[in-house]
C-alpha cells in the first residue's frame, strides 16, 4: 500500500541516501569470481545460518543488491519503506533504518560491505515477513487464536523485490480501507496525545438531561477534545450534548440513550494511550487477516457480539451475537473457514465436555435430570435411564452420548449454520432471547447465537432461490431435521477487534472481554513496537 506517511518521517531519507550512498559508494564485485574475495567471504560470514541467505548471494555470483553503485534505487526503496515501521505500529529495530544508514556511512572495507549486504537483506526479508502477515504469530500469543496466517516465501521476496523493487513494497500491507483508515486513527491519536490528550475526566456518577455544574462542563469539553461535540459553551445538559453523547456511546457499544451513566463514563475517561495501544493490536490482527475475505463473507466479531454479512465491502445484514463464556475452556475461538450448509430443525448433539463436566454430576444426583436429553450408547441406540448406574463412572469412562431432538426448547433453537471445524464451533438459534438485551452478550460454551437467525438463513439463501422465506419455511414447517446446502459455501471469519474505524473515519471501541488483546499488546511491547515511536 503506498503510504501517505512518508512525508510525516521527518527523516530527510533522500539526503541522507545521497551523502551516505554517493559517489563513494563501493563497486561491485566481479560477476563470476573463481575464488572469494573479502567480499563475498564476509557475505557468506554474514549470513551465518542463514542457508536461505547464503544460497542467494552464492547463486548469483556475490552480485550486490544493495552497496553497488547501480543499487541507489533499491537501496532508497527499501530505506523509505522501513522508515515507516512506527506508523505501521512494528518493531523498529528488526529494520532499523537510521541505523543501516549509519552502517552505510562508517563503511570503509569490503568486509564491512559484506556485512552491509547481509543486514540490508535481512532487513527485507523481515520487513516483507512482519509487515504482510504480522510481526507476531497468533497461536503463541494465545492459544484462542487459531488463525492460519499466509506468510510469503522468502525466495519469492528476493526474487519480487528485485524485479520491481517499489511495486513490492507496496503491496506488502493490507489492502482493504480497514487498515488505512487505522493507519490514520493511529496519527490522529498520536497528534491528541501530543496536544495534552482530551482533559480531564469525567467525574464519576450519572448525568442526564438538565445537569449542570463541574461534571457536566468536564462532560461536554471531554467530548468536544474527542470530536462528538462542537465549540460549545452550554451551560447545561441539553439537546446537542445528548446526541453527542449518544453518537459516543453507538461507537463504543453502549446503549445509545443519551445518559452519561456508570458505563458512558467510564468509556469516556479511558485515556488516548490506551486507545491508541488498541488501534496498534488492531494493526497487527489485520495484518494477520491479510487474505481475500470473499466478496460475499460473515463476519463474526466476537468483542462486538456481533454477526454481519457483507456483500462487496457493503453490510447487507447484520445482528446481535452471544459468544462463549470468559472462561478458559468456553470462550470462542478465532479462525476463518467457509460455512457450508445450514441445519433446519437440529438435533442437539451435546459436546462430550458438557455431557461430562455438567450432565452426568446431575445424574449421579438424580438419574430423571434433564429428561429433555436423551441417552445414546456407542451403536446410535438409545438407552433407558433406568438400566444405568450413573455411579459407575466417571468422566473418563462414560460410555454414552446425549441428544436433544428437534424442538421450540432445542439449545440450537431451529437453525444451526455450520462450518466444519475442529472445533465444533458454528452459529445457531437459541431459546434464550433474553441474552440478546444485554450489552455484554458472552453466555455460550464457544459457539455463536445469532439474534434474528431466519433473517440469516433467508440472506443466505437469496443467493440460491427466488423464494428465500419459502424455502426455509418448507423445512421448518415439517418439523424434521434437514439440510440446506449452500451452493457456494461463503468464508466466515471469526475475529476480534476491539478497535476499527467506521466508512467515515470515525473510532469504534469495545471492552477487551477476553484479555486477549492486552496479551498481544504485551507481546508487541517485548518485540520492541513502542506507542508513538519516531524513527530517525
Amino acid at each position: 500500500m503506498s503510504s501517505p506517511l512518508r512525508r510525516k518521517t521527518g527523516f530527510g531519507l533522500a539526503l541522507c541516501l545521497s551523502v551516505a550512498l554517493g559517489a563513494e559508494a563501493f563497486a561491485n564485485p566481479p560477476a563470476a569470481p573463481v575464488e572469494l574475495t573479502p567480499f563475498s567471504r564476509s557475505v557468506a560470514g554474514a549470513a551465518g545460518r542463514s542457508e536461505l541467505i547464503a544460497q542467494f548471494y552464492a547463486a548469483r555470483s556475490y552480485r550486490t543488491l544493495w552497496t553497488g553503485p547501480e543499487d541507489a534505487a533499491r537501496r532508497e526503496a527499501l530505506l523509505t519503506a522501513i522508515a515507516e515501521a512506527p506508523a505501521h505500529g512494528l518493531p523498529v529495530q528488526r529494520y532499523d533504518a537510521s541505523a543501516l544508514i549509519a552502517r552505510f556511512r562508517a563503511a570503509r572495507t569490503e568486509a564491512d560491505r559484506g556485512r552491509l549486504e547481509v543486514a540490508m537483506t535481512q532487513a527485507l526479508l523481515a520487513w516483507a515477513h512482519d509487515l504482510h502477515g504480522g510481526a507476531l504469530e497468533p497461536g503463541k500469543v494465545d492459544p484462542g487464536i487459531k488463525r492460519a496466517v499466509k506468510r510469503l516465501d522468502p525466495r519469492s521476496v528476493l526474487t519480487a523485490f528485485e524485479a520491481n523493487p517499489v511495486h513490492f513494497l507496496d503491496s506488502l500491507a493490507p489492502r482493504g480501507p480497514d487498515y488505512a483508515r487505522l493507519m490514520r486513527a493511529r496519527l490522529d491519536l498520536e497528534a491528541a496525545i501530543a496536544a495534552g490528550g482530551w482533559g480531564a475526566e469525567v467525574p464519576g456518577g450519572k448525568l442526564k438531561p438538565g445537569a449542570t455544574g463541574p461534571a457536566f462542563l468536564a462532560l461536554r469539553d471531554r467530548l468536544m477534545a474527542m470530536g462528538y461535540l462542537g465549540r460549545s459553551t452550554a451551560a447545561s445538559y441539553d439537546a446537542e450534548v445528548a446526541a453527542a453523547v449518544r453518537s459516543f456511546q453507538t461507537d463504543h457499544g453502549l446503549s445509545p440513550d443519551g445518559v452519561a451513566g456508570e458505563g458512558t463514563i467510564a468509556a469516556l475517561n479511558v485515556a488516548p494511550e490506551a486507545r491508541l495501544r488498541s488501534i496498534l493490536v488492531a494493526l497487527e490482527r489485520e495484518r494477520w487477516l491479510s487474505i481475500d475475505r470473499g466478496e460475499r463473507h460473515v463476519w463474526v466479531n466476537l468483542a462486538d457480539f456481533s454477526t454481519r454479512l457483507i456483500d462487496n465491502g457493503k453490510v447487507t445484514f447484520e445482528t446481535r451475537s452471544v459468544i462463549g463464556k470468559d472462561s478458559p475452556d468456553q470462550r470462542t475461538p478465532e479462525f476463518s473457514d467457509e460455512m457450508e450448509y445450514m441445519v433446519i430443525n437440529p438435533s442437539w448433539h451435546v459436546p462430550r465436555s458438557i455431557t461430562t463436566k455438567e450432565y452426568l454430576p446431575l445424574l449421579q444426583r438424580n438419574p430423571n435430570a434433564a429428561g429433555h436429553l436423551k441417552l445414546i450408547d456407542s451403536r446410535g441406540r438409545e438407552v433407558s435411564r433406568g438400566a444405568v448406574n450413573f455411579n459407575a463412572y466417571n468422566a473418563r469412562n462414560f460410555p454414552f452420548s446425549m441428544r436433544q431432538p428437534p424442538s421450540d426448547g432445542n439449545a440450537l433453537g431451529l437453525v444451526k449454520f455450520m462450518f466444519p471445524n475442529q472445533w465444533n464451533i458454528y452459529l445457531h438459534d437459541t431459546p434464550s432471547k433474553s441474552l440478546f438485551d444485554r450489552e455484554v452478550r458472552a453466555f455460550s460454551h464457544g459457539c455463536i447465537r445469532l439474534g434474528r437467525p431466519f433473517d440469516f438463513a433467508h440472506a443466505l439463501l437469496a443467493a440460491q432461490s427466488e423464494d428465500p422465506e419459502g424455502l426455509f419455511q418448507s423445512h421448518l414447517s415439517s418439523g424434521k431435521e434437514s439440510v440446506v446446502r449452500l451452493e457456494k459455501p461463503v468464508p466466515v471469519h471469526l475475529v476480534y477487534f476491539t478497535a476499527w474505524a467506521g466508512p467515515t473515519g470515525r473510532m469504534n471501541y469495545r471492552d477487551d472481554i477476553y484479555g486477549r488483546d492486552g496479551v498481544i499488546f504485551e507481546a508487541l511491547s517485548e518485540a520492541g513496537v513502542v506507542p508513538g515511536a519516531v524513527q530517525g
